[in-house]
């Protein structure tokens, strides 16, 4: 693997919790490794306040974050992704651009928070969920051998995070990185 870290995008519809969470999650668990980026087929235009929250409770992060249009990532002089994982099933059933250098792509469905209805505390309970089942994935995602997997055995795997829920997976245990 070279010394340059590896883009990678988080794509959701509204592009305000669940993708703005993985950007920062590959960031921080990544260790340099990776570089982070989200953006939205239809982005909300902000922050979802809770997501601010989510993050700042586990010592994240939140400087520079923002909801962007995934048109940004298709523009010349925009970064190339190695990866680019949708995080919803909406923005996974919508038509996607054509990557250049074509990336590997996956699916990790999660449930949106934002959509949650309740009082305040069921909706903090469900950013915190949708934190830490994306949390697990790519605490698994950045562990991966890249270097020793074939492309085929790196898809699937890639597939297989995306079905992994709350728990951790004993292999990928992990503390605050």
């Amino acid at each position: 693997m070279s010394d340059q870290p590896l883009n990678v995008l988080f794509l959701c519809t509204g592009n305000s919790a669940r993708s703005i969470f993985a950007e920062c999650l590959v960031n921080h668990l990544g260790q340099g490794r990776f570089r982070g980026f989200s953006a939205g087929s239809h982005p909300k235009g902000e922050v979802h306040p809770l997501t601010i929250r989510e993050l700042q409770r586990h010592g994240l992060s939140t400087d520079g974050l923002r909801s962007k249009e995934m048109v940004e990532f298709e523009r010349a002089g925009s970064p190339q992704m190695h990866f680019v994982f949708t995080v919803c099933d909406q923005a996974a059933a919508e038509i996607c651009p054509i990557w250049p250098g074509h990336p590997m792509t996956a699916h990790w469905g999660v449930e949106d928070p934002v959509a949650v209805n309740g009082d305040d505390r069921v909706k903090e309970v469900a950013f915190a969920k949708a934190f830490q089942m994306l949390r697990n994935r790519i605490a698994i995602f950045v562990d991966l051998p890249l270097e020793s997997l074939g492309k085929s055995e790196l898809k699937e795997k890639l597939s297989e995070i995306g079905h992994v829920g709350l728990a951790v997976p004993e292999s990928a245990e992990m503390g605050d990185r």
